[in-house]
């Protein structure tokens, strides 16, 4: 019989998706959030069709429309000559080939949205201050399911056998953000600009809600142990200029400017079980954590969230969380494949850089956006 009540552990992008894509099919769900409230953390998100679709259909899309910016295109440009390289159409072609938008906000926005809906939905109960350990908080009442949405460095995660484990992945991520008053005019105000070079690439777009740029720059890197978001030290500083040498003046000057630089080590996680077989399931980074390389991270949370929903609320328990990962896990190592194919691209040196160049300057843009057709046009289980 379907299930009637599920205790989710986080209150993050997945774990709020997944209260609300419960409701939507009448299973009544408790959130257990550790932190004691909810403050803002994190920096912009990107927000492919494939994943706005389902906000749409939980209602939340109408609200982040009103504030969030839908880019005109996504372009890749040379970090050395700031020359455009390619640009893959965005906006209104968005919307007209993949049946939804695609923006661009802080991440900020989008929990804040999914957390209003969370509060005015009788079915949803959220627990903040919740501490989280090895073993599930005490339920108010008896639970079908328990879905772990608590993160990359998740704690449920440790009663499913053989789970994913947290690991650094090798990959630094530099943010900061640039008032879109001081922001130089090599800065495109309506698009997602990729900046590509030797050994790094640096993402900029606008953010309405903010009035100002976010900046994410991306190299190889290493770090001691335990590291997390930190503002970045001196020696941390001229480890990115160095990995941005060759690079344009102008963007080095930025990061020189600037003195609010978060250092931030990139953990991705291993393969392994996503369910133990009975009642206890993994979504999202708690899952299967991955680089950034394919801004996919926060869709594929949303994704994971609404299908599981979906199949819930028709199979019994231990059969619906297996066909869930059985479904998921395919198109999650395909992502894993395609965000590694993007950091080399992206990173490329040499013969290899010149090749890359060449390649994207031969591709018209409808061709560039066929190449991701499988990615922004899915639709999510049960979406018609």
């Amino acid at each position: 019989m379907p299930i009637e009540h599920a205790a989710i552990i986080g209150a993050g992008i997945s774990g709020l998706t997944a209260a609300l894509a419960l409701s939507r099919r009448g299973i009544s769900s408790e959130i257990f959030e550790q932190a004691g409230e909810l403050t803002d953390i994190g920096a912009g998100l990107q927000v492919s069709p494939n994943a706005s679709r389902i906000l749409a259909e939980l209602g939340i899309l109408e609200g982040l429309s009103k504030v969030w910016l839908e880019p005109d295109a996504i372009r890749l440009i040379s970090g050395g000559s700031l020359r455009q390289l390619a640009a893959v159409p965005a906006g209104k072609f968005a919307r007209e080939r993949w049946g939804a938008p695609y923006g661009v906000l802080h991440r900020t926005t989008l929990q804040k949205a999914l957390l209003a809906a969370v509060a005015a939905d009788p079915l949803c109960r959220l627990h903040l201050g919740v501490r989280m350990d090895s073993t599930p908080p005490p339920f108010e009442r008896a639970v079908d399911v328990v879905i772990g949405a608590d993160g990359v460095w998740s704690k449920l995660r440790q009663i499913v056998p053989g789970s994913p484990s947290p690991r650094f992945s090798g990959n630094i991520a530099y943010r900061f953000t640039i008032a879109e008053t001081e922001a130089p005019g090599f800065l495109d105000r309506t698009s997602v600009s990729a900046f590509l070079g030797g050994s790094a690439h640096l993402v900029c777009y606008p953010l309405r809600e903010t009035g100002s740029f976010n900046m994410v720059a991306i190299t190889a890197g290493n770090i001691a142990p335990q590291a997390w978001q930190s503002e970045a030290t001196a020696e941390q500083r001229a480890q990115l200029r160095a990995r941005l040498s060759g690079w344009n003046t102008a963007i080095v000057s930025l990061l020189d400017r600037n003195r609010k630089l978060t250092f931030w080590p990139l953990f991705e996680t291993t393969s392994g079980a996503w369910q133990d077989g009975r009642k206890t399931v993994l979504i999202g980074d708690a899952a299967h954590a991955m680089m950034p390389f394919a801004a996919q991270g926060a869709a594929m949370a949303i994704e994971d969230a609404y299908e599981l929903a979906a199949f819930l609320s028709n199979r019994p328990v231990a059969e619906a969380l297996a066909r869930f990962e059985r479904h998921r896990a395919p198109r999650i190592a395909k992502l894993r494949q395609r965000g590694a194919f993007n950091r080399f691209a992206y990173h490329a040196k040499g013969p290899i850089r010149i090749g890359r160049d060449l390649v994207l300057g031969l591709k018209p843009p409808l061709s560039l956006a066929a190449d991701l057709d499988w990615i922004y046009g899915y639709r999510a289980v049960d979406l018609p």
